[in-house]
């Protein structure tokens, strides 16, 4: 199995072809970094465009879902160890302080020394937000 897209066999891929390669890649890419002394200053994103359905489909896999998704970040000025928002209990939805794609991009370039609230202007003159009014995820900081 070669990506990700996993709408059927879902956990026997997971567990025996993509997993073992993103633990060992991203723990080499973290290590290295860390050993070189460069981790505080790269900021190591992992995440997809949508989540995975919470149910299991007919063919043991599970297909997109846009209401919940996860994403890991590291070095470049994140607080290790922490998780930032949470589902429902079946994990449909967010639930509490719900955090999305703008605002995850506001707090990349937040830690890119960017400012978040920064708009550029399409060649029609129109501004648009850089972060889409994203607010920052400050318990990561």
């Amino acid at each position: 199995h070669t990506n990700w897209d996993t709408h059927d066999n879902n956990f026997h891929v997971l567990k025996n072809d993509l997993l073992p390669l993103l633990d060992r890649g991203l723990a080499g890419l973290l290590a290295d970094l860390s050993d070189r002394g460069r981790l505080d200053s790269t900021l190591v994103v992992v995440t997809g465009e949508f989540g995975r359905t919470p149910r299991i489909n007919q063919n043991s896999g599970r297909d997109h879902w846009g209401p919940s998704f996860t994403v890991a970040l590291a070095g470049g000025g994140i607080q290790g160890g922490r998780v930032v928002g949470k589902s429902d209990a079946r994990a449909e939805k967010p639930d509490g302080n719900p955090y999305g794609p703008e605002d995850l991009a506001a707090t990349m370039y937040r830690l890119l020394g960017i400012n978040p609230d920064d708009e550029f202007h399409t060649p029609e003159g129109r501004p648009v937000k850089i972060a889409n009014n994203g607010r920052v995820m400050s318990e990561l900081l």
